[in-house]
């Protein structure tokens, strides 16, 4: 954002989603959310904040940057209705085909209110003129022939069978953390026990091949927080996320006080992707 020339500000997000009363407190003008699956503490916008978001940026000539990224994996409920929808006057909605295809497909697209339309046309033409043409054409007649719609149907099936295996593993090896947010998406949040050092954790178990990602790396300026880490299982089987978890847990023990992780053994990294 600040190569754009944009100021970014934090605002607090909690179960609910964004606080938009803080909106007015910051003076932002434009505020970019994740409401289906919020990134990435994994929670939803909730209705109630659906609405007072909207009313901000109505009142206030704001524009909402809505970004859908993952709104198609959810695993336990049916989906949610984009804020789009409810005021298509101020929101920017944008989405890709990276978590649905493949991320280097380097496929998006963003629903714009009309007023908008002209000026992104132009500076995406000054930015690189075009998109590709024939990983376009492809993409049109997948969707066309509902290839797509198949396909998310069998991942549902398959990243909910690995987020499945990542909780109860968890719950078997690490009782005392506790997942966040809700049962959607490629990567889940593991809430440690207070006072645990989540950068002890992390270099543990990075030193036996199983990669996790510190909640405070995704803290606005390093603010202080709850420990926790972001855990990525969309790219691994079962049998890998088991064995993952087995030495993370290990690692959790031993930042916590407990028992010190061992020798080396054998485990996949695991992936955001």
């Amino acid at each position: 954002m600040a190569t754009s020339g944009l100021e970014p500000v934090p605002v607090p997000v909690d179960d609910h989603g964004i606080q938009v009363n803080h909106l007015a407190a910051v003076g932002a003008e434009v505020v970019l959310v994740t409401p289906a699956h919020q990134f990435p503490t994994g929670t939803v916008l909730a209705a109630e904040r659906r609405g007072a978001l909207v009313a901000w940026a109505q009142r206030n000539q704001a524009v909402i940057v809505e970004d859908d990224y993952d709104a198609e994996y959810r695993y336990d409920r049916e989906p949610i209705g984009a804020v789009q929808g409810l005021a298509p006057d101020r929101v920017v909605y944008a989405g890709s085909a990276s978590k649905t295809l493949a991320p280097a497909l380097r496929l998006g697209w963003l629903v714009l209110p009309a007023w908008l339309v002209d000026a992104v046309a132009e500076q995406k033409a000054l930015d690189d003129l075009a998109s590709p043409a024939l990983e376009q054409l492809a993409f049109a007649d997948l969707l066309g022939r509902g290839e797509v719609d198949r396909h998310l149907r069998r991942n549902r099936a398959r990243y909910r069978a690995r987020r499945d295996a990542l909780v109860t593993a968890l719950a078997t090896h690490a009782p005392e953390v506790r997942i966040g947010g809700i049962a959607a998406g490629l990567h889940a949040v593991a809430e440690l026990p207070p006072q645990t050092d989540e950068a002890t954790v992390v270099t543990a178990a990075r030193r036996h091949s199983v990669g996790v990602y510190p909640m405070g790396d995704y803290r606005f300026g390093g603010r202080a927080g709850p420990p926790a880490l972001v855990l990525g299982y969309g790219s691994l089987g079962e049998p890998t996320i088991r064995r993952g978890v087995r030495l993370l847990a290990l690692a959790i023990s031993g930042a916590s006080g407990g028992t010190t992780i061992g020798p080396p053994g054998s485990a996949a990294r695991p992936s955001t992707s």
